[in-house]
C-alpha cells in the first residue's frame, strides 16, 4: 500500500478535542494522514520530503511556484484512517486497508518529526481522538498525494 495524504492550502485551520484547541495554523498547509497496512518508515519519509517541496503556492507572478517551505508557511497535521475507508462493497465503509492504531501512531509521528525538521511552525491533532478539525481554504487548493503512484499518467 501507501502512505496517503489529503493537503489543503489554508488561510488558517484548528483542530479541537473536547471543547480545548489542540492545534492552530495561520497561512500554510492542512494535511490529514492515513497510513495503510504494510506502510514503512520510507514512506513516511518520502512523503513528508514530497509534500515540503509541493510547489502549490503562489509567486509574484500569481503562478504556483512556491512550496512551503519557500513561503514559510505553517502545518497542522490530522491523522485519519478513513482516508483508507473502502466504499466498494455494501453501503458501510470498510476499513480493512487501514494500518493498526499501533502501526498508524509510530509512521504518524515519524511523520510529524519529519516536518518539525524542515524548521516550519508544525502543529498537529491528537492521534486516535474525535476531533473537530476547522479551516478556511486558500484557493480552493486541494491535492491528494501518495507514497508511490496508483496508476502511470498515460502520455497524451
Amino acid at each position: 500500500m501507501t502512505v496517503r495524504i489529503v493537503l489543503q492550502r489554508v488561510a488558517e485551520a484548528s483542530v479541537e478535542v473536547d471543547g480545548q484547541t489542540v492545534g492552530r495554523t495561520g497561512p500554510g498547509l492542512l494535511v490529514f494522514l492515513g497510513v495503510a497496512k504494510g506502510d514503512t518508515e520510507h514512506e513516511v519519509t518520502f512523503l513528508a520530503d514530497r509534500l515540503l517541496g509541493l510547489r502549490i503556492f503562489e509567486d509574484e507572478a500569481g503562478k504556483m511556484n512556491l512550496s512551503v517551505k519557500d513561503v514559510q508557511g505553517e502545518l497542522l497535521v490530522v491523522s485519519q484512517f478513513t482516508l483508507y475507508g473502502s466504499t466498494l462493497k455494501g453501503r458501510r465503509p470498510g476499513f480493512e486497508a487501514a494500518a493498526s492504531p499501533d502501526q498508524a501512531r509510530v509512521l504518524y509521528e515519524l511523520f510529524l518529526q519529519e516536518l518539525r525538521c524542515s524548521g516550519l511552525k508544525t502543529e498537529s491533532g491528537i492521534f486516535g481522538a474525535r476531533m473537530k478539525v476547522a479551516l478556511i481554504n486558500n484557493g480552493p487548493v486541494t491535492f491528494i498525494l501518495e507514497s508511490s503512484p496508483v496508476a502511470k499518467a498515460s502520455p497524451i
